[in-house]
């Protein structure tokens, strides 16, 4: 069984922060993804059950036909009192930056400390379905970046770029804690833009901690943050029977044997049999199901309570700040009190 649930504290006010201990900068957060699929009755109870249960972080996504990153992240700061609210992540090409670091400086005024930014090239081709796909993702992004952070904390827009252009624009009305705003990027020139422009990293899944450890070498951080902020995303089950957890995160594994994730690949030793393993499968659905089971518990968070807290604490060690759990498997919401049980020791 899980922890007990904690309680939530009646007196403190949905926008009060709670500060953050020496505890946890020391063993690093666990969060939770909230699925994009996840039924609209039951996305508010997710957040809620989440922070009852000693998540550290919930993360919001904005993937295109599905719902809004910042539409969503409101409402669920809003329901809890205390945890942090990741949106991961907002494209660069699909918002006006000056309106995005409205939007964020609200959210972070509204719920102080509370907030962190990702900020991503989105997926090619939905990108390019939306007509916002630009000629240099990597020059969009940077010019994009360095002005949603200054703009955040209250300084004019910096002189017009090839794609950003908010020359003097300020914004008056913003937030005390500034969010911390992080890049979610996979290739190399990209994560080291990162290191110079950004807080830090959003690695999404299957985030490996061989792949956390070369991310980390190509970010090379530079900024004015000291300490980089590091979040991983991997498809996450535990149960009692490791066989049961297998089973319920290999559907999360279907696409990454395309090229598009060629840079989470790369890093594991079983890279080209993984390869090789796709290349004779008949379709991505038949690769997931007949992957050797070492491979899944290697790319994910999965097994027992005590193997899935080993495959965090290794994140941890390869220098994730953050880990958050994809729930695996059917009923999203009724994964949390299992996924839980990582937490149990805390």
């Amino acid at each position: 069984m899980g922890r007990e649930p904690r309680p939530a504290d009646p007196a403190v006010h949905p926008s009060t922060p709670v500060p953050e201990t020496a505890n946890r900068r020391a063993r690093g957060d666990v969060g939770v993804m909230l699925p994009r699929d996840l039924p609209v009755r039951d996305v508010l109870p997710f957040a809620r059950r989440a922070e009852q249960l000693g998540f550290d972080q919930i993360w919001v996504v904005e993937d295109l036909g599905w719902r809004g990153g910042l539409a969503q992240a409101g409402p669920v700061l809003a329901s809890t009192t205390g945890i942090t609210v990741g949106v991961g992540i907002l494209p660069a090409g699909a918002r006006n930056v000056c309106f995005a670091a409205m939007e964020l400086a609200t959210l972070a005024q509204l719920f102080p400390g509370r907030l962190i930014a990702g900020i991503g090239h989105g997926m090619p081709d939905w990108m390019r379905q939306a007509g916002a796909w630009p000629t240099s993702p990597l020059t969009l992004i940077t010019e994009y970046v360095t002005a949603l952070r200054l703009l955040l904390r209250g300084e004019p827009g910096p002189a017009a770029g090839r794609y950003v252009r908010c020359e003097g624009v300020v914004i008056t009305e913003t937030p005390e804690v500034v969010p911390p705003v992080i890049l979610g990027v996979r290739g190399p020139r990209s994560q080291a833009a990162a290191g110079e422009v950004a807080d830090g990293l959003l690695l999404a899944e299957p985030a490996a901690p061989a792949y956390v450890t070369a991310s980390l070498r190509h970010l090379n951080h530079t900024s004015e943050t000291a300490d980089p902020v590091v979040v991983t995303y991997d498809a996450a089950a535990v149960d009692d029977d490791p066989d049961i957890a297998v089973d319920q995160v290999r559907a999360g594994l279907a696409a990454i044997g395309q090229p598009d994730w060629a840079a989470h690949i790369d890093p594991l030793p079983f890279a080209a049999q993984l390869r090789a393993h796709h290349a004779a499968s008949a379709d991505s659905q038949q690769f997931a199901r007949t992957m050797p089971a070492a491979w899944v518990r290697a790319l994910t968070i999965t097994g027992t309570p005590e193997q899935a807290r080993a495959a965090i604490a290794a994140r941890h060690s390869a220098g994730a700040t953050s880990v958050v759990l994809v729930p695996g498997g059917p009923d999203p919401l009724a994964r949390l009190d299992s996924l839980a049980r990582v937490l149990d020791g805390r």
